[in-house]
């Protein structure tokens, strides 16, 4: 009887403060920090307990995969983002929602992304992604933060020096060559094939990776890169679910599918770079290897960095090969698609970059660096497929504590939120042909682009400036050159359907469809 007089109040007080929690959490809290944004001048779609904007944003995304999109226009943002186009008209360029309980705030002022992006206080911080999307990516440079971000940053820098870089070009136009050389052999069958692009330059992209990241253990990275489409397709059909703490350790079917390819992908990835170890131990060809974990495993175990305490551990190097192979495989992928997109539809662009390769790179050797560097129209037109259709469309950071940006008084754990489709068409920075392709306006280099120099962010600003940058447009414009080497003319297919998709990153729907003229 004691027992229980003692166990009832310790019940009900922990009830109570359960409760008290929840109360705070779903209803409270959401309704203050809606009142302080207000007070301010920013508003947005309701709160809901729970789900916040989640079941708007998904009624809208329907909606929107339901409307079909004109095919002359380059305004991608009601049809990615549908809830921030007509947020953004309802509630004005700055605007709050909800990803459940956790409050974001859209903005696309230039000046006050420069401020987050180029902080080095650490008054912003990556927040803790979901499960899937950490079993793609792994705790890599797109996931971490804080002191582990910079150890990490430190680390890799040296992998991805521009000299060091240069050295892989040939390996990408080989594997170009390749793949045109398929292209053509096909077009011998049937001299009407349609080739779609999205599909092509996934396969070609992933072989590129393989071929720079693993060089001898080239095998072993495409079944890296058919685990990781697998999980991304997993990610596509979570990433608006509402998530609830701690379901990823629930033993559900599609957790333990996750679980499964996550380690077998981790697995994977552990076997090669112990491959690599194994190699540079026993003092047989030169290292790790000239490829890129090669040159990620020579800088991490540096001297200078292990004094540092900037040396990476085999798992560490793992998630960055996870996000490196991701990132640098899907992305370049989707540049060239939509690259191909243009200059399929766009016969005056396509001839000028034609004539500007031939004339500097002639019409069948593979460019080197020096060569591409020349390119400059090849630039301007991978500039402003950026633009117009980047692969990522949005970025984000979390705020650590109750800050000012610009005019605002911004809470504490605000998600602050950048997306990329409406900043690169905002007219106020662009101009009043903002939606329209236009690589001229790229001439002097992006900083010079638009009426702001960061109005143009396909790369991020400041600190955390995309690592692959140098790689990603070398294995762009490489090619690009051979493509444009080797065939006298391409052209947008007549079945070609206009309906960008946000899949994680920005997709075409039913792929990008091209006629060659050999």
């Amino acid at each position: 009887m004691g027992y229980l007089q003692f166990l009832v109040p310790v019940v009900s007080t922990l009830v109570l403060l359960v409760l008290w929690k929840l109360f705070v959490d779903l209803i409270w809290r959401p309704r203050s920090i809606t009142k302080h944004f207000a007070k301010q001048g920013v508003r947005g779609p309701p709160y809901s307990v729970l789900t916040g904007s989640l079941m708007q944003i998904k009624a809208l995304e329907v909606e929107a995969k339901q409307t079909p999109m004109d095919p002359s226009s380059h305004d991608v943002t009601p049809k990615v983002l549908p809830y921030y186009h007509k947020w953004s008209q309802q509630y004005g360029e700055t605007f709050l929602f909800w990803f459940g309980t956790q409050p974001r705030l859209s903005i696309v002022d230039p000046e006050m992304i420069k401020e987050v992006l180029s902080t080095k206080f650490g008054f912003y911080t990556i927040d803790k992604q979901p499960p899937s999307v950490d079993a793609l990516l792994g705790n890599g440079l797109l996931s971490i933060g804080g002191l582990d971000w910079v150890r990490h940053r430190r680390a890799l820098n040296p992998a991805f020096n521009i000299d060091k870089l240069k050295g892989m070009i040939k390996r990408m136009g080989d594997c170009t060559v390749s793949t045109v050389g398929r292209w053509r052999d096909e077009m011998g069958v049937n001299p009407r094939k349609e080739f779609d692009m999205h599909s092509e330059f996934m396969q070609l992209t992933g072989d590129i990776i393989a071929h720079t990241s693993f060089g001898t253990s080239y095998k072993e990275g495409k079944e890296v890169f058919e685990v990781e489409r697998e999980l991304h397709r997993m990610v596509i059909d979570s990433v608006t679910d509402v998530y609830i703490p701690g379901s990823e350790y629930l033993p559900t079917k599609w957790n333990r599918r996750m679980w499964r390819l996550e380690k077998r992908l981790r697995n994977n990835l552990k076997s090669i770079i112990e491959t690599k170890q194994k190699m540079k131990d026993s003092g047989k060809g030169h290292g790790y290897g000239d490829d890129l974990l090669g040159l990620m495993l020579a800088a991490s175990n540096e001297e200078s960095n292990k004094k540092d305490g900037a040396c990476l551990t085999i798992d560490e190097i793992v998630d960055e090969c996870k996000t490196f192979f991701f990132a640098g495989h899907e992305t370049t992928s989707n540049l060239l698609t939509w690259a191909m997109f243009f200059l399929g539809s766009n016969q005056e662009w396509q001839t000028k970059l034609r004539e500007e390769v031939r004339s500097v790179c002639g019409t069948s050797e593979i460019p080197d660096a020096d060569k591409l560097s020349k390119l400059k129209l090849v630039t301007m037109v991978l500039y402003e497929t950026l633009r117009l259709y980047s692969p990522v469309i949005f970025t984000e950071r979390k705020t650590v504590s109750d800050l000012k940006l610009g005019n605002l008084v911004i809470p504490k754990d605000t998600m602050v939120t950048f997306p990329f489709p409406m900043i690169h068409r905002n007219k106020k920075y662009w101009g009043e042909d903002a939606d329209e392709f236009n690589p001229l306006r790229f001439a002097d280099g992006f900083s010079r682009a638009a009426k702001h120099p960061n109005a143009f962010i396909a790369f991020s600003i400041g600190p955390r400036t995309c690592i692959g940058q140098n790689f990603a447009m070398m294995e762009a414009k490489t090619v690009m050159a051979v493509i444009l080497q080797k065939f006298s003319s391409f052209t947008l297919s007549p079945c070609y359907k206009h309906s960008p998709v946000n899949n994680i990153l920005l997709q075409p729907e039913f792929g990008v469809p091209i006629l060659f003229n050999q």
